[in-house]
């Protein structure tokens, strides 16, 4: 079969595919704790998402299994064989916020593009890859190892599927994630996140002083926060409100601000952006706070706001909390801060941080958690990821990079990422694509899409990658 043929025989799917796909992103599969159940852990649309995929594989003749609702697969090749390569998908997305042109989860084409949430991250590469995988079966060409492409529940809120996925099922002897970038990322970086609880007691404000009675941004610790909402109660509200007003214009934000009897409400407007890259979106949080640092605030809320407006507000980077560090290999590490909760009850920061795979972890923590002492907060619920990196010369990148440079022409340099896929969870594991070189990135924001034609190319650079990687001698 000539390279172009498998170009040729997907195009001959797009309708099928796109169909398919539309379905797939109808469903609202954000993780829903409040639906949740021994069979739907995720919650229920997140559920719904999972055997929709399970069952259309049932009904093209894989064998498939359900894992306790965490995850499940399709598998093809012979029975007896003693290992498989893995494709490795997930069903669940993110939230969206406000301001899409049309509903997240009423897909919409315009101009040869597929809107909706989930369209590139990661439901559209999904549909590529089973596409891909339904297409070998089809053309019944021979396969040395089993093959699974398996869908994943909880990829966007801590990969907690995928253990238990790795708890009951034997580990893969290879595979890719197509949840990212094209060509070839063969290392990833390691992740931390954690809380920054404020310790400061609640004061009240005293004359003249205005008292910060909520404050609240954010989510998901992986995005970049896009709103942010302060409400303050005091005198001279009518003043803040008019230096508040000039604020946004000198710093091209929109905000607004309403006063209801004696209490003040600013709300500002930011950029999402995934966390792997915070320096690409505006954090509507970052900016509220620098503002009301410059205000007269009861010193609890004083507190809490400087402390943004001084170590985290325009530095994604680490520096403002001493942990700022590169490699040659993953650059350098960032941090998103992308969940704020001030109030009577609590206040804290989310921090969503992402370290080169050559981070030395005992000395970050250990400035961290002194910059944090030092400013009133204390480290809680932290939860670490290490770094990932596959030999360049593994069979896998060599057979990848190959297939990419034959089916585009393109050059298959290796990447490196921020971002984390669940490629980092099996051994030898890379991410491939969907997205091409050049093509804007709206995984995690607002009229996220995947462009129809690279959809189609994504999938036949899948089938034959399969092919090719279920043949393979290991």
């Amino acid at each position: 079969m000539t390279l172009m043929n498998w170009q040729e025989k997907m195009n001959e799917k797009q309708d099928s595919l796109l169909s398919d796909l539309i379905s797939l992103l109808r469903i609202k599969s954000v993780k829903d704790p409040g639906s949740s159940s021994a069979s739907a852990p995720m919650g229920e649309r997140v559920a719904e998402a999972l055997e929709f995929m399970l069952g259309k594989a049932r009904k093209d003749g894989f064998r498939t299994k359900n894992i306790e609702g965490y995850a499940g697969y399709a598998e093809m090749g012979p029975e007896d064989a003693e290992g498989y390569i893995a494709v490795l998908c997930h069903v669940d997305v993110v939230p969206a916020s406000a301001g899409w042109t049309s509903p997240p989860f009423e897909p919409e084409i315009r101009e040869g593009k597929l809107f909706g949430r989930g369209a590139i991250d990661d439901k559209g590469p999904t549909m590529a890859a089973y596409y891909a995988f339904s297409l070998l079966k089809e053309l019944g060409l021979p396969l040395k190892h089993r093959v699974r492409i398996i869908f994943g529940t909880d990829e966007e809120s801590g990969m907690s599927c995928m253990a238990k996925y790795l708890e009951t099922e034997p580990h893969p002897i290879t595979g890719f994630a197509p949840d990212a970038d094209f060509p070839i990322i063969y290392a990833e970086k390691g992740q931390v996140n954690l809380q920054l609880d404020y310790q400061k007691e609640d004061t009240s404000a005293i004359a003249g002083d205005i008292q910060v009675l909520s404050f609240q941004s954010g989510e998901r610790a992986n995005v970049v926060p896009d709103s942010a909402e302060a409400v303050l109660f005091g005198q001279g509200l009518s003043d803040a409100a008019e230096r508040f007003k000039s604020y946004c214009r000198k710093q091209k934000l929109e905000g607004s601000s309403s006063i209801d009897q004696d209490q003040l409400t600013l709300n500002v407007k930011g950029q999402s952006a995934h966390a792997m890259e915070p320096e690409k979106g505006i954090n509507a949080a970052a900016h509220l706070a620098s503002f009301l640092s410059s205000e007269k605030l009861d010193s609890r809320g004083q507190g809490y706001m400087e402390f943004i407006a001084g170590h985290l507000a325009g530095d994604h980077y680490g520096k403002g909390l001493s942990i700022d560090f590169s490699d040659e290999i993953t650059g350098p590490l960032t941090v998103n801060p992308g969940i704020f909760r001030y109030g009577t009850e609590e206040a804290f920061i989310h921090l969503n941080i992402r370290c080169p795979v050559k981070t030395p972890y005992e000395e970050m923590h250990q400035n961290l958690e002194e910059t944090a002492r030092t400013h009133g907060f204390r480290i809680s619920g932290l939860r670490e990821r290490l770094p990932h990196h596959v030999d360049k010369n593994h069979p896998l990148i060599k057979t990848l990079q190959r297939v990419y440079l034959e089916e585009t022409g393109l050059e298959p340099s290796l990447l490196t990422t921020g971002g984390n896929t669940y490629a980092r969870m099996i051994n030898n594991g890379v991410a491939f694509g969907a997205l091409f070189p050049g093509r804007e990135d709206k995984a995690h924001q607002k009229d996220e899409y995947i462009i129809i034609e690279d959809l189609l190319k994504a999938a036949a650079i899948y089938v034959r990658a399969i092919h090719e990687l279920a043949n393979l001698d290991y």
